[in-house]
């Protein structure tokens, strides 16, 4: 039987949580389905774990890449060495409820260009509900002519690759190479032009995210302040207003969001001197900048969750991130009790 559906994993470092990834994603695939994981050359057990399960899962190939390519690189080889009608971009921690498999072979058929998965965010050990749904929008189908309303309705939701189920034709047919190194090659991808057949954005939260588990934390200034804005800002067709609602232009232009990072302890001065301080040519705004970063940390955090508490109770996920921060006085306080 040929394939329909290929799970496409880069991997790169996880021999922790891939097992229970395999272990899951094994349990829901069937003759139409491959499981395969491209390993940006892992150096820790990775390989070993994977190729544990290859004797008892048909379905399951593995493929060692020489040299880590990045995870845009990794994901786009992922799709030109799939065998499957669709790819779907997961990611190597995470989880599907059951039936998340079949769902998608049964929406497949309607022969869309993209499906969009809906997912519950539990903390990284999967011991506590976060959100129940990320993507807060009804199930809705969308046109080629309706990609400016795709890319308002779900880029946001988009910074999480695992929600991405695309026609592997569509993939190999658009330019890719224009964002190795954005680290949302998914994104470019989807928004260049519009798609060829319809998108489908589901609702119901089938995938469950380990929040808090991301790889890529030491490069979150470079990721959320440069990378991501640049991709947002990057596509000519459409309005400066649809951009905005997803991210600013610079932003780190803004106190607000200076403020904002350094309550999760994403800034601080020695972060002000090696990225921020190159970025602000005015002298004014490079004082501002620094006493910002001189805040008390636990001050600002303790600020920021209370004004979040007040006015927007609906950023669960945000909320996550504030108590989970070093600065978070919880954690703050058991760190100090620690060193007496």
């Amino acid at each position: 039987m040929s394939v329909r559906l290929s799970i496409c994993i880069a991997t790169f470092n996880r021999a922790a949580f891939i097992g229970e990834t395999l272990d899951n994603l094994v349990q829901q695939a069937t003759d139409e389905v491959e499981i395969l994981v491209v390993d940006g050359a892992s150096t820790d057990n990775t390989e070993e774990v994977v190729r544990a399960y290859l004797p008892r899962c048909p379905r399951l190939r593995y493929v060692r890449l020489s040299a880590k390519g990045g995870v845009d690189q990794d994901y786009n080889r992922s799709v030109e060495l799939a065998q499957g009608e669709y790819c779907w971009l997961f990611s190597d921690d995470d989880l599907l409820k059951p039936g998340a498999v079949q769902t998608m072979l049964n929406e497949i058929k309607h022969g869309y260009s993209l499906i969009l998965v809906n997912s519950e965010a539990q903390s990284a050990d999967l011991s506590t509900m976060q959100q129940v749904k990320v993507l807060q929008a009804a199930t809705r189908v969308y046109s080629p002519e309706e990609l400016e309303r795709l890319f308002v309705d779900t880029a946001k939701y988009l910074t999480f690759i695992g929600c991405v189920v695309i026609k592997r034709e569509v993939w190999l047919a658009r330019d890719r190479e224009r964002y190795f190194g954005s680290a949302f090659i998914h994104v470019g991808v989807i928004f260049q032009r519009p798609l060829p057949a319809n998108a489908l954005a589901i609702a119901e939260p089938w995938i469950i995210i380990r929040y808090g588990n991301a790889s890529w934390t030491a490069r979150a200034f470079d990721i959320w302040m440069v990378q991501w804005p640049r991709l947002i800002w990057s596509f000519p067709h459409f309005a400066d207003a649809s951009k905005r609602r997803i991210c600013r232009k610079e932003p780190w232009r803004s106190k607000m969001v200076m403020f904002l990072t350094r309550a999760v302890a994403g800034f601080s001065i020695d972060i002000y001197r090696q990225k921020y301080e190159p970025l602000l040519p005015l002298r004014s705004d490079r004082i501002a900048a620094q006493l910002i970063a001189r805040l008390p940390g636990v001050l600002v955090n303790f600020i920021v969750i209370v004004g979040f508490k007040l006015f927007r109770r609906y950023d669960q996920l945000m909320q996550v991130n504030l108590r989970n921060s070093p600065f978070y006085y919880q954690i703050y306080l058991r760190r100090l009790f620690r060193r007496s």
